[in-house]
């Protein structure tokens, strides 16, 4: 495991903050939803994972930095040399601060106080084997979902990596919206000395559609007419999230007039759906039209109207 500092890319100074907000960044870049063709994303992100599972908790990256745990969180062994003890009281006061037993001399063996410091890590384990390890909850996941709209609005579930590197197909509620968290119960970090496993808490961010845009729970539609279309009306095919359907349009149709689809939209927590407003776009032949050209004229010269009000005298 690399020095999670160095994963996250960022400095020892730096702060919570900066952290935290490095491993956002990356974990949003490598996540293997947004990797599908990369092998090494999950193994990268993983290590994202490990790395902010050290330095994103105040206590850990603490330990970190004296050098009492390593990159993976396991405890580390700091041998200290015994060079510059030059009498047995020195060596003697030195364990002591160390925690050790010291015995005075002629009180017992020597090598009975060099078997306390050196002899086993089992002599520190049998000093500690009346107490217990008090068991610590795991800390949190803050994940990213990416969902489409197709996933919100028809499949109901969308799939996610967790910490662990396992992924699986998570439920979106009805009524979601961008920016709600989904609390996956016992997903997140372990826990330590049994202690229960956090949670993974999933924001929920939605990917761009090429039609449609997503406002609350009604859906904005740009159509695209004919010149025609709109001077005549006409039954017009329009796509919807349910599938397509047939919007009439009326003769005499403005650029930009809006028609709404009612319940062609989300569905809402409160077991409805919102609209699907369509907002209709004239477009003109691709290339120059000599007689549409000639019949703009003669309209023009016979039936002129004002198209803009006073406001923009």
């Amino acid at each position: 495991m690399r020095d999670p500092y160095s994963v996250l890319g960022v400095d020892k100074t730096a702060s919570e903050t900066d952290i935290k907000r490095a491993f956002r960044k990356l974990a949003k870049q490598y996540h293997p939803d947004q990797n599908a063709n990369d092998p090494k994303a999950q193994q990268r992100f993983a290590e994202i994972n490990q790395a902010y599972e050290i330095v994103g908790d105040k206590d850990k990256r603490q330990k970190f930095d004296r050098g009492e745990i390593d990159a993976e969180g396991k405890p580390r062994f700091q041998a200290h040399g015994f060079e510059g003890f030059s009498d047995f009281d020195a060596f003697r006061e030195a364990g002591a601060a160390r925690g050790f037993r010291a015995q005075q001399p002629g009180g017992g063996a020597f090598d009975d106080i060099l078997s306390d410091i050196l002899g086993g890590f089992g002599g520190g384990r049998r000093a500690k084997a009346g107490r217990t390890a008090t068991p610590t909850r795991g800390r949190n996941a803050e994940l990213l979902a990416q969902v489409s709209l197709e996933e919100l609005a028809r499949d109901g579930k969308t799939r996610v990596t967790l910490p662990s590197g396992k992924t699986v197909d998570m439920k979106i509620p009805v009524g979601t919206v961008e920016g709600d968290k989904i609390r996956l119960r016992g997903q997140g970090y372990p826990g330590e000395a049994g202690g229960a496993p956090g949670d993974a808490v999933v924001e929920i961010r939605l990917r761009p559609h090429k039609l449609f845009e997503p406002r609350g729970a009604d859906l904005h539609l740009d159509l695209p007419i004919t010149l025609y279309e709109a001077v005549l009306g006409a039954k017009i095919r329009t796509p919807t999230l349910d599938g397509a359907v047939h919007l009439t349009v009326p003769p005499g149709s403005s650029g930009g007039k809006v028609m709404r689809l009612k319940g062609k939209g989300l569905p809402t927590k409160s077991g409805g759906h919102g609209d699907l407003l369509v907002r209709l776009q004239i477009v003109l032949p691709p290339n120059r039209d000599e007689e549409l050209e000639t019949l703009m004229k003669a309209w023009k010269e016979i039936t002129p109207y004002p198209a803009r009000g006073p406001e923009f005298d």
